[in-house]
């Protein structure tokens, strides 16, 4: 257990991190798997889905959840799968 007062701030502040970061994860892994499926069923949204996607992998970035680099592989895998 944490003896002094920076360490209980510290785990208090991690802990919002982490909730936070779950949160943003889990909405663009949503929107992710939601983008490769409308792209594999050759869906008529399927554009906009995976625009949608992209937009939801730049915000975890923006947010600090996800490396810029990860994000630009996401960004090019669905990509690829749209015009293939």
């Amino acid at each position: 257990m944490a003896n002094n007062k920076s360490a209980i701030k510290r785990i208090r502040q991690n802990e919002k991190a982490r909730l936070r970061n779950r949160l943003v994860m889990a909405s663009m892994r949503t929107a992710v798997k939601k983008a490769r499926a409308a792209v594999d069923s050759s869906a008529d949204n399927a554009a906009e889905l995976v625009r949608a996607a992209s937009s939801r992998i730049d915000r975890a970035v923006s947010k600090g959840a996800l490396k810029r680099t990860t994000a630009s592989r996401y960004i090019a895998r669905l990509a690829v799968r749209k015009s293939s």
